[in-house]
């Protein structure tokens, strides 16, 4: 209970005045929980035939059928759970390994420093893309939870990079150097002093990496190098190229899971955006510009006084 209050004082700062978060908060939550509702919201199975192919949008169907007769509506929330399953696990396991090798290499440096940075540097050498469509190709038709590994394991270089400019700055600072003269524990350290000063990056970057990860496992399965028989976003995509729902007029076979991305994605980088906004003054916008001009202002007619 004692950490409710400081949660809800921190939203109100981060709310206050930031439209884009507000708007983005707004997106991700409808998107959400359509998607954890399906069941609810959708009257027709996402896999069962219930009319004939490439129905336009109606009444009945309000986002129209595929060639086979499925519901689009049902099929687009309900692929919305796998689709954001593998996004969020991707990042999940992108983040982690991001912020063990940053804060180890960034705060131990030395041999330790040496030997991560050059797996690191390995990795990055191999662009990421062509890389994901090589492993998946190599495997053959995967599942989500392979995909997510896939992507998971390969897009963790550049955040551990960023982490560990960043440690190896707070490293050097005074409450550090004291907790050191004081004798706590390097693993104290890293947790209570280290970690905390940087979550705004380790969020912003986990939810660049959700982006990349949905965008990526779309593009996966799109290529046809995913399972088609499990409904996402993606999968959704492979099936509407295939049948040639454009060439046929039957837009709305491609752009609904289109637009689904589009919107998640643009919903997730309204959020991080909104977090450059409060970890860096300069980015600020609305109140919080006008409050930092005014404190700098203070602060350089300070300096100027004899």
């Amino acid at each position: 209970m004692k950490f409710i209050h400081p949660l809800i004082s921190f939203l109100r700062r981060f709310y206050r005045g930031n439209p884009t978060a507000i708007i983005g908060t707004i997106i991700v939550v409808t998107v959400l929980s359509m998607s954890m509702g399906a069941s609810l919201i959708a009257d027709n199975e996402p896999t069962k035939r219930v009319a004939r192919g490439h129905q336009p949008p109606s009444a009945e169907l309000w986002l129209g059928s595929t060639r086979s007769g499925k519901d689009v509506f049902s099929q687009v929330l309900h692929g919305g759970q796998v689709s954001l399953l593998v996004a969020f696990s991707a990042a999940s396991i992108t983040t982690i390994i991001a912020v063990v090798v940053g804060v180890s290499a960034g705060y131990f440096g030395g041999r330790v420093d040496e030997i991560l940075m050059s797996i690191s540097n390995i990795v990055l050498v191999f662009p990421q893309l062509p890389l994901l469509i090589i492993l998946a190709a190599f495997i053959g038709q995967v599942g989500p939870l392979v995909i997510a590994l896939i992507i998971g394991l390969s897009s963790w270089a550049w955040g551990a990079r960023v982490i560990r400019s960043q440690t190896m700055t707070i490293r050097n600072k005074e409450f550090i150097l004291a907790a050191e003269v004081m004798g706590e524990s390097k693993w104290r350290i890293i947790f209570v002093e280290i970690l905390p000063n940087l979550m705004s990056i380790v969020v912003g970057s986990a939810m660049g990496t959700c982006i990349y990860a949905l965008m990526a496992e779309a593009g996966l399965e799109f290529l046809g190098l995913g399972d088609p028989t499990i409904i996402t976003w993606g999968t959704m995509l492979f099936w509407a190229q295939s049948n040639a729902a454009f060439l046929v007029g039957a837009w709305w076979d491609m752009v609904v899971p289109g637009a689904a991305i589009a919107i998640f994605g643009g919903g997730l980088a309204l959020l991080n955006m909104s977090i450059d906004q409060i970890s860096n003054p300069k980015l600020k916008t609305g109140s919080y510009i006008k409050v930092w001009r005014r404190t700098k202002a203070e602060v350089e007619a300070r300096r100027l006084q004899p």
